[in-house]
């Protein structure tokens, strides 16, 4: 095989696990690996995970990667990790305790803190930092149970330790939740009087920011050593695996949760619906919002082995008079914003192939709504839809979808977020070169 030149690191460090991508200079794969994480603690409002799994997991994903792919063209990585799960530590960066994960909600009084100085336009890019669940509450949770402390994002802790110890930088994707400004490219006032002094340097995702940790160049045979890049959130970076680029170009996750996203050439946010958008690197925005509908649902009432035995029964040509919201409990976030909202799943047909085409085209419906609304906020319409996810393979729900989306809906060539983190180290890399 030729020499692929220079190659490119993602690392994802997501909820379930940590995965390593490896791209050569023309986005082709030249190796992968994962690493399970263990499952974090969840009792009521509490969410948390050992940060110390997250780095033994990544030693692992990599370490996994270099026994199978040599790693000493490696020129920069990048990393990505879950938007608005923080931790507290010490002055070395050594955690003070469990970190508070992206679903942890014990935040809640000082959500309400937030609200009450928070900007009062909707459409303020405050709208992400808004909620218990939001990085911005945590970080004032956080400061007051652990005073003095430092606190850091995930991403922000991981980046720390793969620079030898460098902590208190950031990147704008990471940092949206817990209030800082995308439009301005900076920390509002009122969030610097909340959250007080350690906000951290927030750089554009795929800014260099140093050279990799020497000890860790050696572990893994690297020349140079390495750059390291600003990363991204675990979506975003999904995102970016796709390589859409285009205004208009829309990119739908069928996960437990279905997540929408549009390239945009306008931010649009709007607090009430839960819409936030990121800067892309090329200048585009990356608008969207996510439904409670999506693939728990269907787990609720069918294996997965079910789902591809009654979806050789369905005939995607013809729809059903159902007129399914399926939801895995009350309430929904986008494009509905109703807290109390009830699924709406009846009349439930005898026929199992039925009530399973009736779920499939509910969930077509919230998509097809939730495109509409980011127009109506001014996004474009969608032009074509990538798909990624558990549910994106599926050809009956994707040809029920495509119907009612009308325009093209496709499977991501790519699927891992950690190719889209590696297309982030091949930017700063280009930068350094330059």
């Amino acid at each position: 095989m030729a020499d692929p030149g220079p190659l490119f690191l993602g690392i994802d460090v997501g909820t379930s696990g940590v995965r390593a991508c490896l791209l050569d200079q023309a986005g082709r794969r030249r190796g992968f690996s994962a690493v399970p994480l263990p499952p974090g603690r969840r009792s009521g409002t509490h969410s948390e995970q050992d940060p110390q799994a997250w780095w033994a997991a990544l030693l692992a994903a990599v370490d996994g990667l270099a026994a199978r792919q040599p790693l000493a063209a490696v020129a920069a990585l990048a990393l990505d990790a879950t938007a608005a799960t923080l931790l507290a530590t010490d002055a070395r960066g050594r955690p003070l305790g469990p970190a508070l994960m992206y679903d942890d909600r014990r935040a809640g009084d000082a959500a309400e803190r937030v609200l009450a100085v928070a900007p009062g336009d909707p459409r303020d890019p405050a709208a992400a930092a808004l909620g218990p669940s939001a990085g911005l509450a945590k970080w004032l949770w956080l400061r007051a149970h652990h005073p003095g402390a430092r606190i850091l994002h995930q991403a922000d802790w991981l980046i720390g330790r793969l620079l030898g110890g460098r902590f208190g930088i950031t990147d704008a994707h990471t940092a949206l939740k817990t209030g800082y400004d995308p439009v301005r490219r900076t920390w509002p006032d009122w969030v610097r009087a909340l959250a007080g002094t350690g906000l951290p340097r927030v750089h554009a995702p795929g800014t260099p920011l140093g050279r990799l940790a020497p000890d860790l160049a050696r572990r893994w045979k690297m020349t140079g050593p390495p750059w390291v890049a600003a990363g991204t959130t675990d979506s975003t970076a999904a995102v970016l695996a796709t390589g859409v680029q285009a205004a208009g170009e829309a990119v739908t996750v069928l996960g437990s949760t279905l997540v929408l996203k549009v390239a945009s050439p306008r931010p649009i946010f709007f607090a009430p619906g839960g819409v936030y958008s990121h800067r892309l690197p090329d200048g585009l925005w990356l608008a969207g919002g996510a439904s409670n509908s999506g693939g728990r649902v269907l787990a609720q009432h069918f294996s997965p082995e079910e789902i591809e035995r009654l979806g050789r029964r369905i005939d995607p040509r013809r729809p059903l008079c159902l007129e399914y919201y399926p939801l895995p409990g009350p309430g929904e976030r986008f494009p509905v914003a109703d807290p109390e909202l009830p699924p709406r799943l009846t009349p439930r047909p005898r026929d199992e192939a039925r009530f399973l085409q009736g779920l499939l085209e509910g969930m077509a419906r919230i998509e097809r709504l939730g495109y509409r609304r980011l127009a109506a906020l001014g996004a474009p319409a969608p032009t074509r839809v990538v798909s990624l996810g558990g549910g994106a393979r599926n050809d009956v729900w994707r040809a029920i979808r495509q119907r009612r989306l009308g325009v093209p809906v496709t499977l991501a060539r790519e699927q891992e977020a950690a190719c889209g983190a590696a297309r982030l180290a091949r930017l700063a890399w280009r930068e350094v070169q330059r």
